[in-house]
Parts: structure tokens; sequence; C-alpha cells
């Protein structure tokens, strides 16, 4: 008697997505908390501060970087996808042959675990990328509104330090995304190099078959 095995790739692949949805998340409402406070001021921020910090107020804000997550996610896939567009075509010509590529990778575990890592580091940069720019934005309007001394040179540091850190985001999604089909093309091509034939079962020709 056998008992039912949970699937180890696949139960990997659901924690993987869990985190990266979370940390990208995480960020949004760590930069919508900034501009509220932003926008509420020093002192109506000091009232709900207590609030905030509460245990059923962190839990609240875990779900809500949860969902927020997705639609950073979709958000910065969406803006992106004319670029990560022209980087496919660089490499496949067309949907069908990615998409085949895609299959045919499948057959090697091995592969699909590294193609998937990839694809997390990927997603991480994309959201991250909306992520730093609305953090900038938001730490410059907290620098405004809050009494600091030197607020020209703070800001100044954070907005260039704010601006290369999204840089650095994109160009890092930029990278992992043309490395990634450019991995899948060489790996496919090897694949299908080394996979032999299937032995042929009748040498007799006939007439209703096709020729390549």
């Amino acid at each position: 008697m056998s008992s039912a095995q949970p699937e180890t790739p696949a139960l990997a692949a659901a924690t993987a997505m869990f985190v990266e949805i979370l940390v990208v998340g995480i960020g949004f409402v760590a930069s919508l908390a900034m501009l509220a406070a932003a926008a509420a001021g020093p002192q109506t921020t000091a009232k709900a501060a207590p609030v905030a910090g509460s245990t059923p107020a962190t839990g609240a804000g875990l779900a809500a970087a949860y969902a927020l997550g997705i639609l950073v996610d979709r958000a910065a896939d969406k803006a992106l996808a004319r670029v990560r567009r022209r980087l496919r075509q660089a490499t496949f010509p067309s949907d069908s042959t990615y998409a085949q590529a895609r299959l045919a990778l499948t057959t090697v575990p091995s592969l699909v675990a590294l193609a998937d890592y990839a694809r997390s580091r990927m997603r991480i940069c994309r959201g991250w990328i909306l992520n730093t720019a609305l953090l900038t934005i938001a730490g410059d309007l907290l620098l405004l509104r809050y009494n600091v001394e030197h607020p020209i040179p703070l800001l100044a540091l954070t907005t260039v330090l704010g601006l290369g850190v999204t840089a650095g985001f994109y160009f890092s999604w930029y990278t992992i995304t043309a490395t990634g089909y450019r991995k899948l093309a060489q790996q496919t091509a090897t694949l299908a190099a080394t996979t032999p034939l299937p032995p042929q079962q009748n040498s007799t020709p006939t007439t209703s078959g096709t020729v390549d």
C-alpha cells in the first residue's frame, strides 16, 4: 500500500512564487505608507504610529502586501511587455518556436530548476523597478513635508540614489531576460542535437507518406 507523496517541484515553485509576490508587495506597501505619512504630516503620523505597529495591523499589512504584489507584478509586466517581446524576437522568430523550446526544456528537470530560478530573479527585479521609482518619490515628499536639516542635499542624494537603484533593477531585469532567452535557445538546440531519432519501423516507401 503506497501513500501519495506531494509533488516537490510544484510545491517549491508555488512557494517561490508566493515569496516573490510578497517581496514585491512589501516594497509597494512601504512606499504607500511613506506617501501617506507625507500627506498626513508629522503630528498625525506620530499619533497613528502605535496603531500601525500593532499585531493586527501587521497581519493586515502582510495580506495587503501579497494582494498588491500581484497588481504590481502584472503592472510591471505590462509596462515592460514591448521590451520583453523585442528581446524574445531577437532569439525566437515566433511565439510558436518559443513555446516549443519551453516544452522541450521540461524534459530535463535540472534545466527547469535553473530556468525557474532565473525567472524568479527576473520577476523580483521587474517589480522593484516600479517600487524603487515610487519609493524615490515618496522619500522626496517626506523630506519636503518634514522639517529636516539640510533638505536640499538630502533631496539630491535621495533622488540620485533612487534613480540609480531603479536603473540598476531595470538593467538587471534586462540582462536576466535576454540571457534567459539565449540560454533557452542554446539548451534546446543541444537537446535536439543529442536526442536520438526514433527507429524506423517500416523502410518500405508508401505513396501516402510526406517528404521532408
